[in-house]
């Protein structure tokens, strides 16, 4: 090849890389994506966990709806009122306050309480054995299966099976509510940390029923009720249950429980 032709090959290469460089930087300027600080902020206080427990879909959901005002600074289940405070002072507002929470497992029935009518040997998955006859292999068709999909749905490995029976360990809880979306029974709810006593029953069977099936179900008496000071237990469909709000932590519900089915934190 001439030196002319090397000359010419290089000056089109040249301009051609000029002309790219100014049309991409003319098109980052046009199509330029701005950029909130106060957001940005925001998601580098957030802890990063994208549970969703909030609501929204991971952190950076979360960041854009309190950036935009359409969510609380104490919205984050698992930074609590630190990671809430923080936000609150990058937005310039009062964090207010906020109730920590924590998973609860409304079952007691262990290997030991509850009745068994058959050997399960399917999928050891909560969501497939509730299709099986009875719901499970256990008497109570209400109680927990045992076998720990709640476990796998806890990013903070705060769900452990004990004796047949899912037990949240309230000290790593995080609230963010994956396995109470993920228990086909609906066992778990989010309580106050600070609850003193709560049902470990879900059955609303009748009391005769629920005695077949294990020794410490609800049978609905409402003994609980009648010696409850404050009128925060109710009993409904076989089923008494504790108003968190009214409860005053006496335990005169746990202590009159025929069943010993009111469980103390």
């Amino acid at each position: 090849m001439s030196v002319m032709g090397i000359l010419a090959a290089a000056a089109v290469v040249g301009v051609t890389g000029i002309f790219v460089g100014l049309f991409l930087g003319a098109a980052g300027i046009k199509f330029k994506v701005e950029v909130d600080e106060k957001e940005e902020a925001v998601l580098a206080a957030l802890p990063g966990n994208n549970c969703g427990g909030c609501g929204y879909a991971g952190c950076s959901g979360l960041a854009a709806a309190i950036a935009k005002g359409e969510a609380l600074v104490n919205a984050c289940p698992v930074g609590g009122e630190a990671v809430g405070s923080k936000i609150a002072a990058i937005m310039g507002v009062e964090a207010g306050t906020s109730r920590r929470m924590t998973a609860f497992v409304a079952c007691m029935g262990d290997c030991e309480k509850a009745k068994q009518d058959y050997d399960y040997c399917g999928a050891e998955d909560c969501r497939m054995a509730g299709f099986v006859p009875g719901g499970g292999p256990k008497s109570c068709g209400s109680g927990c299966l045992g076998f720990g999909t709640c476990v796998a749905a806890c990013p903070f490995d705060a769900v452990h099976i004990e004796n047949g029976v899912a037990v949240v360990d309230r000290e790593a809880c995080k609230a963010c509510g994956k396995c109470v979306a993920v228990c086909p029974k609906h066992l778990i709810s989010l309580i106050p940390y600070d609850a003193k006593y709560a049902v470990a029953c879900s059955s609303t069977d009748k009391g005769p029923v629920t005695m077949k099936a294990c020794q410490t179900g609800c049978i609905g008496c409402g003994i609980c009720a009648k010696n409850c000071p404050e009128q925060a237990v109710a009993v409904a469909d076989f089923h008494a249950s504790i108003d968190q709000d009214k409860c005053s932590g006496c335990g005169a519900c746990a202590e009159k429980c025929p069943k010993k089915c009111v469980k103390k934190f």
